[in-house]
């Protein structure tokens, strides 16, 4: 940036003045801070925001501090009487036939480890017993529901006709 002098002499070239250090450093602190404030305004989205969009109609912008217009209970009131909740039905299990809920129940492991720890003579918890005996009242249950009968006096019959067998000398 060359300045001329105000008072030109003729056809010569005017002398051009050298700046100072100063000035130079103040020029380039000038350029700084002009730089410094090239971007949006502090502030802008809460303060401009709404004035840009318009189009909704309302004469005053809305304020972003209004929260919920449900009204609060500020002192001790009697509450109202609560609705019972209504508890879905569960839908957890699917519905199984009763052939293929025993088929489950009798292949079950934990009841089967249960089971055998009872054959051997070790007491299990309240916990553990009731469960089983819940399981095993279900069985019982399906069993006559599907008209299976284990009746003892079958098996009774099935040893003695195998000890037959074996004093007859027969496979």
């Amino acid at each position: 940036m060359k300045q001329q002098n105000s008072a030109a002499q003729g056809n010569k070239p005017a002398k051009v003045r050298r700046k100072s250090r100063e000035e130079i450093d103040q020029e380039a602190r000038d350029r700084k801070r002009q730089k410094k404030h090239r971007g949006h305004s502090a502030g802008s989205r809460a303060n401009g925001g709404n004035q840009a969009q318009g189009g909704k109609g309302s004469g005053q912008p809305k304020d972003p501090r209004i929260g919920s217009k449900k009204p609060v209970a500020l002192g001790v009131t009697e509450t109202p009487a609560a609705k019972p909740k209504q508890h879905k039905p569960k839908s957890e299990k699917p519905m199984l036939t009763p052939q293929a809920e025993l088929d489950m129940l009798e292949n079950d492991e934990r009841l089967d480890a249960l089971l055998e720890r009872l054959e051997e003579g070790e007491t299990l918890t309240k916990e553990e017993q009731s469960w089983v005996n819940e399981k095993l009242d279900r069985i019982d249950a399906l069993m006559e529901e599907l008209g299976i009968a284990y009746d003892d006096d079958e098996e009774d019959e099935e040893k003695t006709d195998d000890l037959m067998r074996l004093l007859k000398g027969g496979n």
